[in-house]
């Protein structure tokens, strides 16, 4: 892929995101992703967020590296690869040729930049409402709906309950008992048994509600507020699930496209 020409600017860079990424590369596109200096991915093994701590991050083929500047960026982009930027406010916005900007950060609240931030102006999730703050929505939740994209209204309503698998769903989620400080024990991808700990902040434990392998925890050393997201298991024990993209990242993947190549703006930016 050439950096030459339309960029496509991704707000975060987590798992459903790099789903994103992964569709919007393969498909020929230039794709950017912008990411706060400090990203909270759970499922990093599979988040070109990681590129920010790490300086770069394979995942299936796709190669994420960290860059600084426009010269990184187009760096990046000649050689076949996604630039990270640390740019929380999307400031990369004002100096680019952008053709669509998606929103991936999954905030689950309307996000602060106008409908006019780019000629297209994707949102995942709930939190957008087509036609107000953004062109399209894609939606998230797993069932029926999942990676078709609204021209018109929103998303489900997040359900606070993850998809039930092998009869886990809430205590599939591991939450922070307190705030402070995130300190791991066990690393992405090894298995846990039931009642192992994982981590601790400020000296509260973080255990495994069942046997299973960790397939996100955020990085040491983050600071963490009660109840937040820090990790979840997997219990199907299956380890090669860390870092492969999931069905729906790779579903939601598909749903922007669609409307990348739907879009009668897009397409005629194409043709030019």
């Amino acid at each position: 892929m050439s950096g030459a020409g339309p960029r496509i600017l991704i707000r975060g860079g987590g798992d459903l995101a790099t789903g994103v990424a992964y569709r919007l590369h393969h498909a020929g596109f230039a794709v950017v992703v912008a990411e706060t200096e400090k990203p909270l991915a759970v499922r990093r093994l599979v988040a070109l967020a990681e590129a920010i701590y790490a300086g770069s991050v394979e995942i299936e083929g796709l190669r994420g590296v960290r860059v600084s500047d426009e010269g990184g960026v187009q760096a990046a982009l000649e050689a076949g690869e996604i630039p990270v930027i640390a740019d929380p406010e999307a400031r990369s916005l004002s100096s680019g040729d952008w053709i669509a900007l998606v929103d991936g950060r999954m905030r689950k609240r309307p996000p602060e930049l106008p409908l006019s931030a780019a000629p297209l102006v994707i949102g995942l999730g709930p939190g957008f409402t087509a036609g107000k703050d953004c062109h399209a929505v894609v939606e998230t939740n797993r069932g029926h709906h999942m990676g078709r994209v609204y021209w018109d209204g929103s998303a489900e309503a997040d359900t606070g309950v993850p998809e039930s698998v092998h009869g886990h769903d809430v205590d599939r989620v591991l939450r922070a008992p307190a705030e402070g400080v995130l300190v791991s024990s066990v690393s992405l991808g090894e298995q846990v048994h039931r009642g192992e700990i994982i981590a601790t902040v400020d000296g509260h434990q973080v255990a495994a509600a069942f046997d299973g392998v960790l397939r996100g925890l955020i990085h040491d050393g983050l600071a963490v507020h009660k109840g937040m997201k820090i990790g979840d298991l997997d219990p199907r024990g299956e380890t090669s699930y860390c870092t492969q993209i999931s069905d729906k990242s790779l579903a939601v993947g598909g749903g922007v496209l669609e409307a990348m190549l739907s879009s009668s703006e897009i397409r005629r930016q194409l043709a030019a």
